[in-house]
């Protein structure tokens, strides 16, 4: 019975996601949206086509996991150097805005301090998602645009990795002390070992068997979710923490980019399911009592995010322009910011109204979001013909 329901959310969840998908590519839509929303429609919320998702929200769990790793492959030594020196205080400065706003939204509506601070945390983070999908490929690797956006999204991601170790050691004491900060004491010692290991056991294994592709995505697989697996049982941290050190460990690794293609598959298929998973926390009830609060948080983050970045990369010399469309194309919320959502509900430390809050918030400025970069400016899937750009 249970191998019949699992098989049976699978078929729905991703014939779903194909339907919707196919309107959302015509409506110049991110397809992020497409699985939220269908999980409020066939969740227990919506049509009840699904009643149970502890099964579906396990599966999007290795989603997570997946993403992670591969965001930690993409941060070679190198590559975060020249980051920092570019974009940081940017980066820095714009965070602590957008938290601000997030921050004082909650807490005027009614939330928890708590709540505050997890909703100030995911206002802080721009989509990666959407800022690399709208991007034209010649922008994202030769332009000065796709170097700014992507330098700042990267740095947001590292915070965004520091912000789930605090808010799992929160999520497993339950206040804010010592020993909820014990995860930013373990992560050191946990990324020493993790670097030790690739070097004198990974390394050597990829590279004496790197005619064997096989072979190589199995050491991978298992490379990432051991990792995690130690991290989460013997240091405390979570299993996504581990897997994206795991990336980072194997970053330089000369075989990195094709590791990353071979998991790109097997992440988006995980992902779906996350996203899927999100939206089937909705319920009419609770979108009605935070419909309110959710829209006026969307549209100070659609509004205030642009002219924070045009305002501070103005102030380090970039041109108006420059600093504008770089505002517009980071001007939402992220799956960061759900991902956080997701880690404070399951950890305890926000309630069912708080996480619809932020989800709603997140789902709309990916829509307004998107429609006001592919009506302004280049990207694949522009309203325009003068605007469209593989």
């Amino acid at each position: 019975m249970e191998k019949e329901l699992i098989a049976d959310s699978i078929f729905l969840i991703y014939v779903g996601a194909a339907l919707l998908g196919t309107v959302a590519l015509y409506t110049r839509q991110v397809l992020p949206v497409v699985y939220i929303i269908l999980g409020a429609i066939i969740g227990p919320g919506g049509l009840k086509l699904i009643p149970e998702l502890t099964q579906v929200e396990n599966l999007a769990s290795i989603g997570i996991i997946f993403l992670l790793f591969l965001l930690g492959i993409d941060l070679y030594p190198q590559k975060l150097l020249k980051i920092f020196q570019s974009v940081s205080t940017v980066t820095l400065i714009s965070s602590v805005a957008f938290f601000s706003v997030g921050f004082i939204v909650a807490l005027l509506f009614g939330f928890s301090a708590i709540e505050a601070v997890i909703t100030g945390i995911a206002t802080g983070f721009s989509s990666t998602i959407m800022g690399i999908k709208l991007l034209p490929t010649t922008a994202l690797h030769h332009r000065h645009i796709g170097e700014l956006v992507i330098g700042i999204l990267l740095l947001q991601d590292l915070l965004a990795i520091f912000a789930l170790v605090i808010i799992q050691g929160l999520g497993h004491t339950g206040e804010i002390g010592f020993r909820s900060f014990l995860p930013v004491f373990t992560l050191p010692i946990f990324v020493a070992i993790a670097f030790l290991m690739e070097y004198f056991v990974i390394r050597k294994l990829l590279s004496k068997f790197e005619q064997i592709r096989e072979y190589l995505f199995l050491v991978i697989i298992g490379w990432c979710l051991g990792l995690g697996e130690l991290a989460a049982v013997v240091f405390g941290l979570s299993h996504e923490i581990g897997a994206f050190v795991a990336g980072v460990a194997v970053a330089a690794s000369p075989i990195a980019r094709y590791i990353a293609e071979r998991l790109q598959a097997l992440r988006d298929f995980f992902m779906v399911l996350f996203f899927v998973a999100m939206g089937a926390h909705f319920n009419g009830v609770a979108f009605a009592e935070v419909f309110v609060p959710s829209l006026v948080l969307a549209a100070l983050v659609l509004a205030i995010k642009p002219t924070v970045y045009r305002f501070l990369l103005g102030s380090f010399g970039e041109e108006s322009e420059t600093g504008w469309e770089t505002g517009f194309r980071l001007g939402q919320l992220s799956e960061f910011s759900i991902l956080v959502v997701f880690v404070a509900i399951t950890s305890g430390i926000i309630g069912d109204s708080a996480a619809n809050f932020l989800i709603i918030a997140t789902v709309l400025t990916f829509i307004g979001s998107s429609y006001l970069v592919v009506f302004r400016y280049p990207s694949p899937v522009a309203t325009s013909e003068r605007l469209r750009r593989d």
